[in-house]
């Protein structure tokens, strides 16, 4: 999460931000809030009539369409790919994504630079 957090009068209408995940600058995905299946005071509400939510809790809402997997054939992520999340006026968070070092007891290595445990 990241790159910071932001207070709600500092956002403006959420439902106008776009949010976006490039992979080494080419554009996988792309979407306004406003297309969320369910809008954020809804997701508010349905969630918090279960549990109690705190300040600082995080509702993760899925991911517009565009993953590696959607491609033919597939486009996996792999060691020093680069991925740089945004969304509208609130910043971007870049990751590297690094070789393991050590693989886990009991993994084995993929085809993708990651490890599967068995």
């Amino acid at each position: 999460m990241g790159p910071y957090a932001v207070s709600a009068d500092e956002v403006g209408d959420p439902r106008k931000l776009i949010v976006s995940c490039t992979v080494n600058g080419q554009l996988r995905q792309q979407a306004p809030i406003e297309d969320l299946i369910f809008d954020v005071p809804d997701l508010i509400s349905i969630i918090s009539s279960g549990i109690t939510l705190r300040s600082g809790d995080i509702i993760a809402t899925g991911t517009p369409a565009g993953t590696g997997v959607g491609f033919t054939p597939p486009r996996f992520l792999q060691p020093g790919d680069v991925i740089e999340c945004a969304i509208t006026g609130l910043g971007k968070l870049r990751n590297t994504i690094a070789v393991p070092t050590h693989p886990a007891p009991g993994a084995e290595k993929t085809g993708c630079g990651s490890t599967v445990g068995r």
